[in-house]
């Protein structure tokens, strides 16, 4: 099974036999070349012999029966995989349990079929006006584990109320004393001959738009060898965490946004003189933000600026 938080490696897709053509369907849509899609005929087992061996199950069936046949095996949000159910019109993706562990997202993936993502994952859909993305979505998009999963229910509480404040970067050699209300995040170690991803640091004028952070992004990376492929995240300060153009871009991209609060853009601040600095107070916000989140902190394309309204950043 799949080690990152929202990672989803394998599918099991369980249908009643006058459902498996629409099963097939729905594998067909979620399936590729880094997912494993199985189409399994139900029968009063199927949950129990394939649990420990998927990262998600899609049941296409009512949901009361998907109940109550996943609900001895569950034992930990941590290791269970997550179980969406689909109505056989393919009109409703539930996610049962897992949501931020899988199920939030391939009840989206659904959507391309027609489906409605039915999502209840609170810090997902929150109406707070201050509300805050949860640590599973923080860490998804660091590629990282959270090594303190107790802590959750405090931090995530927090980020509901927007009290949580930024990831804050802590390079080692240190030794970190922290209470059971901290959640800590490692990040995912570089397999042997895995090659370095890179994270797009980036700025800009306040209401930016979607296409102007997309134009640039391409452009920055069309310097570089890297593509979208290999993009991490994108990272900018928290003076510019509430831009709707940053945000939509970065899901265009298919990316997660990670922000850095101003001390730790102080602490990795780029080459290039930044009029932010002297008026603000904050260091140039491309430059810094790319350098915090490389994994080397190596800044490959220095600060450049777009149209007045983007400026962009890479590094690894």
């Amino acid at each position: 099974m799949s080690e990152r938080i929202d990672d989803v490696e394998s599918v099991a897709v369980v249908a009643f036999d006058r459902s498996l053509d629409t099963a097939a369907e729905i594998a067909d849509e979620l399936g590729g070349a880094e997912r494993e899609v199985d189409v399994l005929e139900y029968h009063a087992d199927v949950f129990a012999d394939g649990w420990g061996t998927y990262d998600c199950f899609v049941g296409v069936m009512a949901s009361g029966i998907a109940i109550r046949k996943v609900a001895d095996l569950l034992e930990d949000k941590w290791t269970d995989p997550a179980v969406v159910v689909v109505d056989t019109g393919v009109t409703w993706a539930i996610p049962l349990v897992g949501g931020h562990h899988g199920g939030n997202r391939i009840a989206r993936e659904l959507a391309a079929l027609g489906a409605t993502p039915v999502v209840t994952t609170a810090t997902e859909t929150a109406e707070e006006p201050n509300a805050e993305p949860a640590v599973e979505t923080r860490a998804a998009a660091l590629n990282a584990r959270i090594v303190t999963p107790d802590s959750t229910v405090a931090t995530n509480s927090a980020a509901l109320s927007g009290k949580l404040g930024p990831v804050v970067r802590i390079d080692g050699p240190r030794a970190v004393l922290v209470d059971d209300s901290v959640t800590v995040l490692e990040r995912g170690a570089q397999t042997a001959g895995e090659r370095d991803g890179v994270v797009i640091g980036t700025g800009c004028v306040s209401g930016a738009g979607a296409e102007a952070f997309l134009d640039a992004w391409r452009d920055a990376l069309d310097r570089t060898q890297y593509g979208l492929e290999d993009v991490e995240f994108v990272a900018t300060g928290t003076l510019k965490q509430d831009e709707e153009g940053l945000r939509e871009a970065a899901a265009e991209f298919g990316v997660g946004v990670v922000t850095f609060d101003r001390e730790t853009l102080l602490e990795h601040e780029g080459p290039t003189p930044s009029k932010s600095r002297e008026l603000v107070g904050w260091p140039g916000i491309a430059e810094s933000s790319a350098i915090a989140g490389g994994r080397e902190g190596e800044l490959l394309v220095e600060k450049t600026s777009y149209g007045g309204e983007v400026t962009v950043a890479i590094a690894r």
